[in-house]
């Protein structure tokens, strides 16, 4: 006789529609993973919805547009859109785009990613997603102990159903190999996946089933996640904005600040490398920017990761402006803000001494 229940059970799972969470500290590499999958993924109707630390989005510049979809949640860690702005981004997709294939989360990077998948397994998006698979970036370059003593940077490791260790070509294969010993003091049995530039065949990371409800409920990992999340929040899909950071305001996270700058004037091309030679703060540990320079008809795609930094050219998509936002610990915003007003070109005859 026919298993009724269980061709029931097949057929609830085919219509729900999976979701990849993509999260990672600072700097890691996520938005690079993410542009990987969308340009490499075949007959897939894909809806994105990225978060941002910051006044200004900068990443839906920065993410290939062969998505169906792509809504922006930005100011803040996507944590505090539980049953909120994040639920009703998702209810929007579905019910904008009746034949949605797949739906990826790209966070924060100060965002922990258990609240976000209760979001899933606690409300009603239940019936309509599945959550498929919670997808750790590592920058294996700027990885640390100091990245330890980050509740929200744990949380991402060890709640990560796949780890990708990305950047694994600028660091040597003893480093990668203490890196992975290091993870696994901190998770049991990781799933741990080594890339460059994100590069990662498709079948490891895309409907892939890993994620499994019990491992964050029944905490079977080698670290109790929250101590201040109890089994009924879990099950409702809430959040205590006390547990990991302080929700004063939504730029405030474990202390790491966000900057946000804007101007219609170009940067003096030297004025602008004085300042990240001379300048910039070393605790500012990531920036990233779409910025354009009195010397040049091209728009530059910046990046800053720990130390490292680079200014790519990329054909005009719109309007030239600078968009720049910096993220660090103990920043004076104001002292910063006026050192990058005082690299916009003034005028016409102002460029290289």
């Amino acid at each position: 006789m026919k298993d009724l229940s269980r061709s029931s059970e097949i057929s609830k799972e085919q219509a729900q529609i999976p979701v990849t969470i993509l999260t990672g500290f600072l700097g890691s590499g996520k938005t690079t993973l993410l542009n990987h999958i969308l340009k490499n993924q075949k007959g897939i109707r894909t809806a994105v919805l990225v978060n941002e630390f910051g006044e200004i989005g900068i990443d839906n510049d920065l993410i290939v547009t062969t998505s169906e979809d792509m809504v922006e949640l930005n100011n803040g860690c996507i944590c505090c859109s539980i049953n909120g702005e994040l639920l009703e981004a998702v209810e929007s997709i579905i019910e904008k785009k009746k034949e949605i294939d797949y739906i990826i989360i790209e966070t924060t990077g100060l965002a922990d990613p258990l609240p976000i998948a209760m979001t899933f397994i606690g409300s009603e998006l239940k019936e309509r997603t599945r959550l498929d698979s919670i997808i750790t970036v590592i920058d294996a370059e700027n990885f640390s102990n100091t990245f330890l003593e980050s509740e929200v940077c744990k949380s991402q490791l060890i709640n990560g159903d796949i780890l990708v260790i990305n950047k694994c070509d600028l660091i040597s294969e003893g480093k990668v190999k203490d890196l992975e010993d290091k993870i696994s003091m901190i998770k049991i049995d990781p799933r741990i996946l080594k890339s460059k530039h994100g590069e990662v065949p498709l079948p490891l990371l895309l409907s892939v089933g890993l994620f499994e409800s019990d491992n964050l409920q029944t905490q079977k990992y080698s670290q109790k996640v929250s101590e201040n999340i109890s089994k009924e929040d879990a099950d409702q899909g809430n959040c205590d904005h006390e547990h990991h950071h302080d929700h004063e305001h939504h730029h405030d996270i474990e202390g790491y600040t966000s900057l946000s700058f804007k101007s219609d004037g170009p940067f003096s091309l030297r004025k602008f490398q004085s300042f990240l030679d001379n300048q910039l703060p070393s605790s500012v540990f990531r920036a990233k920017g779409i910025i354009w320079f009195k010397e040049s008809e091209k728009k530059y795609i910046f990046h800053l990761a720990g130390k490292r930094f680079s200014i790519d050219d990329s054909e005009w998509l719109d309007e030239r402006k600078n968009q720049l936002v910096l993220i660090g610990k103990d920043l004076n915003h104001e002292l910063i803000m006026k050192q990058l007003e005082s690299c916009v070109a003034i005028n016409k005859g102002e460029g290289f001494a």
